[in-house]
């Protein structure tokens, strides 16, 4: 390349229309000389300044009686300016600012950012001289035209054109950037292309393409060059012209035409970006439109439009005075009774609330003379927030958003973070009994935001032995204000009732709330201003729940959360004075209650605070024992997530143990009295299964390995339990315990430190369990098939009283498996399969075996334990295993476990294909092979299709054998016949299963044509004269090809011979298709 610079500008340079011959042309920019400046100046003076005058005695003057023709003359000269200044830009020289000393005199200023706005043409006094004139046209338009828009949109253009300066030209690149990002793509070529032969490593643009980029970036620089001019000191202020037009923007937000707000509203915003000395000004303006009760809609809905800005909102957090006016002007604004002007307001609002970044360090200055002192703003904001103010409920709820929002901004200053802090935690207690559903679901925000200190709580350290007094140094600073507060009598009685409203509890609840309280009732605009810092809070539970059993609960978990950090900063008094409303409350006939208590007893269990080991021994543990009992099973699924609650690890990966946690599944694990329904076992085994989801198997003590073992055994011995429901809970339970077991053997552990019987022992011991499991669910497999052939068969009367302690046997069986199949069912859902896959596998024989008997539920949880199973993937070494009980499962007695085993090779195989060995594969092409010939035509059918779907995507090498052995048997059968004049020398079982092969093989490519079909298929067709069930499988088999081949067999069936052809259309219903 000739360019001298080709090394660092190849990306960029044109290559397209680029020529060897001649040197490379750069752009030359033009500098205009005196007389071309002075041919400007003359111009401007002739297009800018006459129209000026025609302006100003049009609105001076009233120079026409028409009204249309006054309406034109306007427009026009209108036009003429908005032209005028759209070609001078930023030639025309700017304002010169004000500064606290008066004016500025027009001096050189540095340029921040390089690059000229090109000569000087006119003067600021022209520029002043059109602020002015504009002005008085803008009054008069106001006053006499304020229902024209367009003349009203075309002088807001002349305003933004001369307030800001070098906006005409950033709005240019602008838009310019946008079609480029648009139209680059078809402007730039490859590196390489077939009109150029060079090749370079840039893109290929054209000269005129990268030359307009240039001229649009030097207008950028041009745009910037004084914007910024005067923004490096804080002394310089805009001019009193630019005043004039930004009071003018000011009006115009106002109007009635939502046009005319959205534009002037955009030109203002420009200004006081640029000037932010004047924001304040526009917001103590604006937010009077707000506190006004006679401001009209469009004022209010301008004024929002306007301060939900983020210029606004940005600079709220740095000026006092604007600060609290546009808070109280807010909550002031409920008087409106314009539906567009309070959805605009709830809107700014809610803006606020996202954009809200802090307030400045000046608010809480003592010496703050622009604005109210802090705590007076945050006094008055207080007693807006009270139920009893009369405010409209929303605005109350915004109140007290504000208020948490002061509250949490306080915490930066020493000075006032422990009165204010204290004051807004009690005034947020207090609000959790409002009648108001969303004051209260914002007080649960706030108050799990705010109590984060936790003197009363023990740590790691002091848990084992520490049940002394804590160190009074110790004290929240919060603790006064909320003792004071919930000892009132009767405190937590109405709170608990007035939280037990926020539960709403319906029959087609589909899903959990988990922490999202009050969605069915809750509008978006709610949920952003009472939802604070949730999404950032650890979520709960830390394991998935996949347990049916606990179904849709209704528990929250930042309502539990508020009583475990009231628990922590106030100490034991919480726990006393909630003791009579939780009994009175967890004994209640509505579920809302229960809900609720079982969300305030979950807090206080997890809350390890000094004295809870006692409260526990006191009335926790009885009260516990109280719930498990209960024969209410409503609520089984909020005391169940109150259970998994309690016992859920601490710390940031949760391995830290609760205090509370041993005891609690000691509780647990205490005998029922014997009389007790099924209901309540059901219910313990729950809770049971809740508890031990949440328990972290890696780090597990030697008592919980000590109380896995002892829950297995008892669960073991009750499999085969009458009700039917205790058995899908012990399943579940048995599904958990063994996954955590497994869990806890795969982790290295030192058992230098604990007593017993550990280790390698105790490894033996739980193998031991789960092997005999597998081996009695197989010799089960048998006594229930022959229980069901006895039942299908039929008893005598005379052996019936014979046979009564064999069917109570039998039926001991049939919920032993139940219960089985409800712990493969649970186990395969958990997510937790992997760790117990060696009993799947030893349990996957009963699984296919059963899944058709007398015993309709024992069969539908076959039904359901195979359909998960059958999507699982084994990997080594149990997938040796599963090959084997699929071989042996294919040549059982039973047909129809036969048949249920080619149903699960399907899958198996789709999801084994490339991880099976060849000899493994080669076994199963077999064993398939071996069912085609089978005595049960079901089966022989059911292996045919299974076979075509292990051509489709299978090995290609066994394909290709079995395809080619496939056809030569049937040949042989086929001439053999023809040799015979009767056809008793084979089967019919051996003759169906040759034409099935065939079957397998025509189907396999059910819309391709490759070139041994046709004669297979020719082959296949001559069988059509054989009996029943052959020849219904040749005319389906035949049937089916010719609907997969239909739309392309004008071209397929030149693939045929004319007796190919001859053949299949005697076979055919339809002659005439094959002709």
């Amino acid at each position: 390349m000739h360019h001298p610079a080709a090394v660092a500008l190849e990306e960029w340079i044109s290559m397209k229309d680029y020529n060897h011959d001649k040197p490379l042309m750069a752009p030359k920019w033009h500098v205009a000389n005196d007389d071309e400046v002075q041919f400007a100046n003359e111009l401007l003076i002739l297009h800018l300044q006459s129209a000026l005058d025609d302006l100003l005695r049009i609105c001076r003057d009233k120079i026409h009686t028409d009204l249309g023709n006054e309406k034109e003359h306007l427009k026009v000269t209108l036009l003429r300016i908005d032209s005028s200044l759209q070609g001078v830009l930023s030639c025309l020289p700017d304002f010169s600012p004000s500064s606290r000393n008066g004016i500025v005199g027009d001096k050189n200023h540095t340029f921040l950012i390089a690059g000229a706005t090109g000569s000087r043409v006119g003067s600021t006094d022209l520029r002043i001289k059109a602020a002015e004139i504009i002005h008085a046209a803008c009054k008069y338009l106001l006053e006499k035209k304020s229902d024209d828009s367009i003349l009203l949109i075309l002088i807001i253009h002349i305003m933004d054109a001369l307030g800001n300066y070098g906006s005409l030209e950033y709005d240019e690149w602008s838009n310019h950037r946008q079609a480029w990002k648009l139209e680059s793509a078809a402007i730039i070529e490859p590196p390489t292309n077939f009109i150029v032969s060079c090749h370079a490593k840039g893109k290929k643009r054209p000269r005129w393409a990268l030359i307009d980029k240039a001229y649009m970036h030097s207008t950028w620089r041009s745009s910037q060059s004084s914007y910024h001019l005067f923004r490096a000191s804080g002394n310089f202020f805009p001019s009193d012209h630019a005043v004039l037009l930004m009071d003018d923007l000011l009006s115009l937000t106002l109007h009635s035409y939502e046009t005319v707000r959205v534009l002037a509203g955009k030109s203002l915003l420009k200004m006081i970006k640029r000037w932010p000395s004047m924001i304040s000004k526009c917001v103590l303006s604006l937010i009077e439109n707000l506190r006004s009760s006679n401001a009209p809609e469009n004022a209010v809905l301008g004024s929002c439009a306007v301060l939900s800005s983020q210029t606004v909102l940005k600079h709220l957090s740095m000026d006092p005075k604007s600060f609290s006016s546009f808070l109280l002007g807010i909550l002031s604004s409920s008087h409106h009774e314009s539906l567009k002007a309070q959805k605009a307001i709830n809107e700014l609002f809610v803006k606020y609330n996202i954009h809200f970044s802090g307030i400045s360090r000046s608010t809480f200055q003592d010496d703050n003379k622009d604005g109210p002192d802090f705590a007076h703003l945050v006094s008055q904001i207080g007693s807006m927030s009270f139920d009893s103010t009369g405010l409209h409920w929303r605005y109350n709820l915004m109140a007290n958003r504000v208020l948490l929002l002061l509250a949490m901004a306080s915490r930066n200053d020493p000075n006032f973070s422990s009165k204010i802090l204290s004051e807004t935690a009690g005034h947020f207690l207090k609000n959790l009994k409002s009648q108001l559903p969303q004051t209260r679901i914002l007080a649960i925000s706030a108050l799990n935001t705010l109590l984060k200190e936790s003197p009363y709580k023990l740590s790691s350290e002091q848990q084992p032995a520490f049940s002394g007094e804590l160190d009074a140094n110790t004290k929240s600073s919060l603790e006064g204000a909320l003792t004071e507060i919930f000892m009132e009598e009767g405190f937590f009685n109405e709170t608990l009732n007035s939280l037990s409203h926020v539960h709403i509890i319906t029959d087609t609840e589909s899903t959990s709330s988990r922490g999202n309280h009050g969605s069915s009732f809750q509008s978006l605009a709610d949920k952003s201003i009472t939802r604070f810092y949730f999404d950032f809070s650890a979520s709960w539970p830390r394991t998935p729940s996949w347990i049916s059993l606990l179904g849709n609960d209704t528990f929250y978990s930042n309502f539990a959360r508020i009583f475990k950090r009231l628990a922590q900063e106030c100490g034991m008094p919480v726990l006393l004075a909630l003791k009579s409303t939780l009994e009175e409350f967890a004994g209640a006939k509505e579920r809302s209650k229960q809900c609720v208590a079982a969300e305030a007893l979950a807090g206080v269990l997890h809350s390890d605070v000094n004295g809870l080991l006692g409260a526990w021994d006191n009335w926790m543990k009885f009260q516990l024992q109280n719930i498990i009992l209960a024969q209410s099973v409503e609520s089984m699924p909020e005391w169940a997530a109150c259970i998994r609650y309690a016992v859920t690890g601490k710390g940031k990966y949760g391995s830290r143990l609760p205090l509370l946690r041993q005891h609690i599944l000691d509780c647990l694990m205490a005998p029922l009295p014997p009389a007790v329904t099924t209901s309540v076992i059901a219910k313990r085994y729950t809770f049971l299964s809740a508890a031990l989801i949440e328990i972290s198997p890696n780090k597990m003590p030697l008592s919980e390995i000590q109380l896995h073992e002892k829950l297995l055994n008892e669960l073991l011995a009750n499999m085969c339990h009458s009700s039917a429901q205790v058995r899908e809970a012990i399943g579940v339970t048995l599904s958990v315990l063994c996954s955590n077991m497994r869990l806890n053997m795969s982790f290295p552990r030192d058992d230098s430190c604990n007593e017993g019987e550990t280790g390698m022992d105790n490894q033996l011991k739980v193998e031991k369990w789960f092997s005999s499991l597998t081996k009695h669910a197989s010799d089960l497999v048998m006594h229930i098939q022959n229980t069901s052939q006895s039942d299908s068969l039929g008893t005598h009367p005379h052996t019936s009283s014979q046979n009564e302690s064999l069917n109570s046997n039998a039926q001991d069986d049939v919920k032993w498996m139940e219960t089985l199949f409800h712990f493969i069912i649970s186990t395969l859902k958990s997510g937790r399969s992997s760790y117990v896959l060696d009993i799947i596998v030893g349990l996957l024989y009963p699984i296919i075996a059963l899944q058709e008997t007398s015993n309709k539920d024992l069969s539908t949880l076959a039904k359901a334990a195979f359909e998960l199973l059958k999507w699982r993937i084994f990997w080594e070494p149990y997938i040796h295993r599963v090959v084997s009980a699929i071989l042996s499962s294919a040549n059982d007695s039973n047909w129809r476990t036969r048949s249920v085993t080619l149903t699960f090779l399907r899958t198996f195989m789709y999801r084994h294909t490339f991880i099976l060995s060849s000899e493994e594969k080669q076994k199963i092409w077999r064993t398939v092979e071996g069912l085609l010939r089978d005595n049960q035509v079901e089966v022989r059918e059911h292996g045919a299709a299974v076979l075509a779907g292990l051509m489709k995507g299978g090995d290609e090498d066994l394909a290709r054998d079995f395809r080619d052995r496939a056809y030569m048997e049937a040949n042989a059968i086929l001439k053999r016949r023809n040799m015979r004049s009767t056809k008793t020398g084979q089967s019919v079982a051996s003759v169906h299963g040759a034409v099935l092969a065939l079957v397998a093989s025509v189907l396999s490519v059910p819309y391709d044509m490759p070139r041994w079909l046709p004669e297979h298929v020719t082959l296949l067709a001559r069988f059509g004269g054989e009996p029943s069930p052959v020849k219904s499988t040749v005319t389906k088999a035949v049937a089916e090809f010719r609907r997969t081949h239909a739309d392309t067999w004008n071209i397929q069936k030149e693939s045929f011979s004319e007796e190919q052809l001859e053949v299949l259309a005697d076979t055919s219903s339809s002659s005439s298709y094959f002709a």
